[in-house]
């Protein structure tokens, strides 16, 4: 289990601040060379990256791998990388329980109308609201990897009827499964509350648009915690307007941090939060990132891997 005392890790991380991961990083792999990447920073066997420049992969051209300590690896795909690198994205690391809590609280929230209840209080008004039958409120998971699992699993925990969808077909207990695009607007059709945790593909850019949002219940809502790229903003406005949907938490998008002026921070039928719906735990991720750097030093397989054609 000790690394060679040549292994070299290197480390860079935009918006991170990288001591604990770095003395984190060395602590766990005591026998190898753990530094932060700046330009010209001598070759490394392995990097641990979060949305790093095209220059860190035009100097390190001989990484063996890539260890993304996010979920999403879609910014890093658009990148020029090493031929022979894996790029290796983190199978949990704490972030599908964070999910899970985030997506049902958003769903008890619409199921019970506390959004509505709030309002009340804020003008001293006493009076009660009549939650929708559970039965006909059905939630639709879109992308049932790992945290869509999770996400569609805790759904079920509260007796909601839970729909899945996946490019492939899925078996979970308790939820009914879609697959492919012949089955997706089926799916659709069946959710009251559509949540989406699809990887950002060419496929599934602008997927949440006007066509696919108007196959929803009359009614629904959508709940955004996949990539931005995924909504297509003024169709969600205009049904939000017209009252085709009811309502959109949104925790994801096009632009990050979202700007003072985007209409989405006044609309009243929207709630925002700050790309905060599963955060990276950096004790676990180190933890699996060295368990996974040593399994590929000694030829064993890994969990994991990214497919560069399908995008995750």
């Amino acid at each position: 289990m000790l690394t060679s005392p040549s292994m070299k890790i290197t480390f860079c991380c935009t918006d991170t601040k990288p001591d604990l991961w770095l003395s984190g990083l060395q602590a766990a792999l005591p026998q190898a060379e753990v530094s932060l990447w700046q330009p010209g920073t001598p070759p490394a066997d392995h990097a641990v990256v979060w949305a790093p420049p095209q220059q860190f992969f035009d100097e390190q051209t001989q990484l063996k791998g890539v260890f993304n300590i996010g979920a999403g690896v879609d910014a890093l795909l658009k990148l020029r990388l090493p031929p022979g690198a894996l790029v290796v994205r983190l199978d949990d690391a704490g972030m599908s329980v964070q999910m899970a809590e985030y997506v049902c609280h958003a769903v008890i929230r619409y199921f019970r109308e506390f959004e509505g209840y709030a309002l009340d209080a804020k003008n001293g008004k006493w009076a009660y609201r009549k939650s929708p039958q559970r039965d006909d409120f059905s939630v639709g998971v879109m992308g049932l990897g790992v945290l869509g699992e999770r996400v569609a699993k805790s759904l079920r925990a509260f007796e909601f009827p839970v729909n899945g969808w996946s490019r492939s077909a899925k078996t979970i207990e308790g939820v009914q499964s879609f697959c492919g695009e012949a089955q997706f607007n089926e799916f659709l059709s069946k959710s009251q509350v559509l949540v989406n945790l699809l990887p950002l593909t060419p496929d599934t850019q602008d997927l949440l648009n006007r066509t696919t949002l108007s196959q929803l219940k009359p009614g629904a809502f959508v709940i955004n915690v996949a990539r931005g790229a995924h909504l297509v903003e003024d169709d969600l406005l205009a049904l939000l307007n017209e009252g085709h949907l009811a309502g959109a938490t949104l925790d994801v998008f096009r632009v990050e941090p979202l700007p003072p002026e985007h209409p989405f921070w006044r609309h009243p039928k929207i709630t925002v939060t700050p790309h905060t719906s599963a955060r990276t735990l950096r004790e676990t991720s180190i933890a699996q990132i060295v368990g996974k750097i040593l399994a590929l030093e000694q030829g064993a397989p890994i969990a994991g891997i990214v497919d560069a054609v399908r995008g995750y």
